[in-house]
């Protein structure tokens, strides 16, 4: 049987799936505050960008895929799009409705889903997006196979997530800070040290910059680019459907 990784441990692929569950069950109601400490907030910086280089705009359907908490969904519908939030898990879903309310942002659909078996039609939507939540999909491939599939012909497939620095010295720096002092975080304010390591070990585990970039390719997508962050700790993949 194939083995996949949850952090540094492999395990078989129905074992992984429920355990990513069982992590953002256990973190959704603190997820976007540990995202603040864990980042210095610069983490809104990058959403900003990502959805900058998105450019949605109004009639367009966009599906954002593990946006449950919603802060791409939101930043996508201040500028007129239609946005689907989809996310496997409900607990994550539900602090996303929540925020919702609070913020008065209507017009958002909110859909639980498997980011490796959607159930949209083919050809439902104008753009894909999905930040921070790839890494934690077990079959990578089945997922963006499932992005191409949903998307319009000229629709666009973005990806923001974690990845390898390529900068001498910041990378033991940024090794050193996620290994030692996040898990203390996760502690400290999410109550829960566990999920946290996980989080940070599934970045170290997630394939690099060109290795992924491959990976959009092969799954059908056209002028793929790479646009580092942080030389890398941080990157937005952007692929066409032709």
């Amino acid at each position: 049987m194939d083995k996949f990784s949850f952090g540094y441990e492999d395990v078989p692929p129905e074992e992984k799936t429920r355990r990513v569950r069982g992590v953002f069950s256990n973190v959704a109601s603190r997820y976007d505050l540990m995202n603040d400490f864990m980042s210095a907030g610069m983490h809104r910086i990058w959403k900003n960008q990502f959805v900058a280089k998105l450019k949605p705009r109004a009639g367009q359907h966009i599906l954002d895929m593990a946006g449950g908490t919603g802060d791409i969904a939101f930043r996508i519908a201040e500028r007129g799009a239609q946005v689907t939030v989809a996310d496997i898990n409900p607990e994550m879903l539900a602090v996303g409705r929540e925020r919702v309310k609070r913020r008065g942002i209507e017009g958002l659909l909110w859909a639980e889903e498997n980011a490796e078996a959607l159930s949209f039609p083919d050809q439902t939507f104008d753009a894909y997006t999905i930040a921070f939540g790839i890494r934690n999909v077990t079959h990578i491939d089945k997922a963006l196979a499932e992005a191409y599939r949903v998307l319009r012909i000229g629709g666009r497939f973005l990806c923001l997530e974690f990845s390898t620095t390529t900068w001498p010295g910041f990378k033991q720096l940024y090794d050193r800070y996620s290994h030692d002092v996040v898990p203390k975080i996760g502690k400290a304010v999410a109550r829960d040290e566990d999920s946290y390591r996980y989080l940070v070990e599934s970045i170290r585990r997630f394939p690099d910059m060109p290795t992924f970039k491959r990976m959009i390719e092969a799954a059908g997508f056209a002028q793929v680019t790479v646009d580092p962050i942080l030389g890398g700790a941080v990157a937005i993949h952007s692929g066409w459907k032709t």
